[in-house]
């Protein structure tokens, strides 16, 4: 299977303020290089500060790469190119309530996007919104509901109908599970799972809950300090983890599940 979105030497560093004479450097991603299939989610871990929100907001085109390039079905995507960037290469975050504007109907939050990316008509455009929104198990009158309307599992679908509805290719998932209870979070995965299948989909998710990597990833990268330290099959690398950052993260997880059973 042909690699869908390969990234090359990606990196990026900061200029300390105040140092305008002597600059001084700081790197938070060093150079970093891995590649991801259609079909396949790659998980990406590590301790607060090791460079996956960096990461993230550099693939999604929030912040621009100190160096390196991302492809994306074999095209370099350039900095600046942003309308090709929100089609292609979408974001969910933790607290789907937050990124929902309370002053517009869902119908106006999924026209947006639409509006500014499309050729659709109204009509056109409205069609889809239903069709997203039942895609995503919700219906299609909830066009017209307000997101103070719905319960926190629903706002996460509503992000992603959000997410989807310009048929990305790839979707970060930024902890966009975490604020979920385990039975809406079952749901979610089941439903980010038959859509990956459905559209074709690589999911880059990013989370400190290995139980939900080790169910949903394929493949996973571990980040420390700005460095990939491990990476591999999640099964491979989680039954033997080689490296001392990835064995402290799983036995920091093994003993908070153990703590909570107790």
């Amino acid at each position: 299977m042909a690699e869908l979105l390969r990234v090359e030497e990606l990196s990026k560093s900061y200029q300390q303020k105040g140092f305008w004479l002597q600059k001084q450097i700081t790197t938070v991603l060093e150079p970093i290089s891995f590649s991801i299939q259609a079909h396949k989610t790659l998980a990406i871990i590590g301790e607060t500060g090791s460079g996956k929100s960096t990461l993230a907001k550099l693939l999604v085109g929030a912040e621009p790469a100190s160096s390196g390039n991302i492809h994306l079905n074999g095209q370099v995507l350039r900095d600046g190119s942003y309308k090709q960037r929100c089609q292609h290469i979408r974001m969910i975050f933790q607290d789907s309530g937050t990124t929902l504007n309370p002053s517009l109907t869902i119908l106006q939050l999924l026209d947006e996007p639409l509006k500014l990316n499309t050729p659709f008509n109204e009509k056109k455009r409205k069609e889809l919104i239903r069709t997203t929104l039942q895609k995503v198990g919700l219906l299609g009158d909830h066009m017209n509901f307000y997101p103070h309307m719905f319960s926190g599992g629903q706002k996460q679908r509503i992000s992603l109908a959000r997410a989807i509805i310009l048929q990305p290719q790839v979707i970060i998932l930024d902890e966009a599970l975490a604020a979920l209870d385990p039975s809406l979070r079952s749901q979610m995965i089941n439903l980010l799972l038959d859509l990956q299948q459905q559209m074709g989909l690589a999911y880059i998710l990013i989370s400190h809950n290995l139980g939900i990597i080790r169910h949903f990833s394929d493949d996973i990268m571990v980040l420390s300090q700005g460095k990939v330290v491990e990476s591999g099959k999640t099964l491979d690398v989680m039954n033997k983890p080689q490296h001392k950052v990835t064995q402290k993260l799983l036995m920091s997880q093994n003993f908070q599940l153990k703590s909570k059973k107790i």
